[in-house]
């Protein structure tokens, strides 16, 4: 009898189980499933990438109200492509600082970007900005696109 019983327990619990994932969002599954899978790196610039966002903000006059935002969208050679560009910043943003800078993402791109080095060689034989990011599965060969 007391064997029926255990079961029937675990019976009953499945289904608490069962009826409390049904209550959770889409939006909750996904953020649970990225702290599970995050490594908490956050978005990283090197020294010489800070210095050309820098440049760019000064050069272009924008308004100290406006932070890097690193995103990405679907597209590119390999489906999903980097974004970066000057924004405002909303409640939703994490704000992440890095090389004296404060870099906004929105916190379903970090699944994305979280542990991604930002770069900004300038030499002969590269020059722009450059991903190194450890959750690219494989990136098209100029380094804007990537798949997980």
């Amino acid at each position: 009898m007391a064997n029926q019983n255990e079961n029937l327990d675990d019976v009953i619990a499945s289904l608490i189980d069962e009826e409390q994932d049904k209550e959770v969002s889409t939006e909750e599954k996904f953020r649970k499933q990225f702290e599970e899978l995050s490594n908490g790196e956050g978005v990283k610039l090197t020294g010489r990438a800070a210095k050309q966002v820098l440049k760019i903000k000064e050069n272009e006059n924008l308004d100290d109200e406006l932070y890097l935002r690193v995103a990405v969208e679907g597209g590119g050679c390999s489906g999903l492509s980097y974004k970066l560009g000057f924004d405002i910043r909303t409640d939703e943003d994490e704000l992440i600082e890095t090389q004296g800078l404060e870099v906004i993402v929105k916190p379903d791109h970090m699944l994305y970007l979280d542990g991604i080095v930002i770069d900004y060689p300038d030499g002969l034989d590269a020059r722009g900005f450059t991903f190194e990011n450890p959750n690219a599965s494989e990136a098209c060969g100029c380094g804007s696109s990537f798949a997980v």
